[in-house]
């Protein structure tokens, strides 16, 4: 699958898989982690490949409405939605996606908002208002759960620019996010966070990736999750797609073609320096012409020689 924004690639051409779990995506602002969770959301199309969530193609309608009705999202920024208050947003939410009210007022108990279900969203606290956000997108008990950069708002109230997180507010801000991880873990079988700095996820995400230049780059977790179920199946790539299957690891490393060419064809540079030192120069013409792999390996000098010092 390859995702293009404005003539370039946030996302080349890679085949990879969302496993149950919680999966990290952490990158630069600009890198494109918005649009590409918004693709995962249904809300564009990739450009280029195949996406399957949850077994069903997108590409036509019938899976597109099958793989919606299992997926919840929450923007990075609601805020055409702060003029209502906590209660009239989940209750929205939960006829968007055809469910009873009842089960708008119990999943705002299970997230403790039901108290500030009557007070605006914009007058909440950063850690309440995210709370009524997972209550929005969890109202229908998704399969997959995409949350675009939850935890963004609460670093920002934590220490004005240029301190940020790592001030003074740093200890409300680890108690809120030790409260509010839990929860995110407990909402769906398969949750997709992002944020802009790795440090945010790392430490209790199951996998985390990073996003640059288009390309996806598998970082260690070191989160007691990540270590316990690692096996040489899991690491396996299973195809594109989003919770698709249990094991589906996430193959971020898979470059795109294009890209195993090169290496293919690039000579190594080790192992043709020795040969330039060798002494019987008519045999250097001959090196020059060979292709293929079994040409560009260097022989072994023979003993004695001072090429092997």
């Amino acid at each position: 699958m390859g995702v293009r924004r404005g003539g370039r690639w946030l996302l080349r051409p890679v085949t990879f898989g969302v496993p149950e779990g919680v999966v990290g995506l952490a990158g630069p602002p600009g890198a494109g982690k918005s649009t590409l969770l918004a693709t995962f959301a249904t809300l564009r199309r990739p450009n280029a490949g195949l996406l399957r969530i949850l077994g069903h193609d997108i590409s036509n309608a019938a899976g597109l409405r099958a793989a919606r009705a299992g997926i919840g999202y929450l923007p990075a920024r609601f805020s055409r939605a702060e003029s209502m208050t906590a209660g009239e947003f989940v209750a929205y939410a939960a006829y968007y996606k055809r469910t009873s009210a009842s089960a708008a007022r119990s999943m705002l108990r299970r997230l403790d908002v039901a108290d500030a279900a009557g007070t605006e969203l914009a007058l909440l606290p950063p850690d309440v208002r995210l709370r009524a956000g997972l209550a929005a997108a969890c109202v229908h008990e998704p399969r997959v759960l995409l949350l675009d950069d939850p935890f963004g708002e609460l670093c920002a109230a934590a220490e004005p620019w240029p301190t940020g997180a790592a001030g003074p507010g740093a200890p409300a801000l680890t108690g809120a996010m030790a409260e509010l991880i839990p929860v995110l873990r407990a909402l769906a079988p398969a949750v997709v966070v992002t944020a802009d700095a790795t440090d945010t996820l790392t430490g209790w995400c199951d996998r985390l990736v990073t996003l640059a230049r288009g390309r996806l780059t598998e970082q260690p977790t070191h989160s007691a999750g990540a270590r316990r179920g690692r096996s040489a199946a899991d690491r396996r790539g299973v195809g594109a797609g989003v919770g698709d299957r249990r094991d589906a690891p996430l193959d971020a490393a898979a470059p795109p073609p294009r890209q195993a060419v090169d290496a293919k064809s690039r000579p190594p540079a080790r192992p043709a320096l020795p040969r330039l030192t060798l002494p019987r120069l008519p045999r250097l013409p001959q090196l020059t012409g060979l292709a293929g792999p079994a040409g560009l390996r260097a022989r072994r000098p023979p003993a004695g020689s001072a090429t092997g010092v």
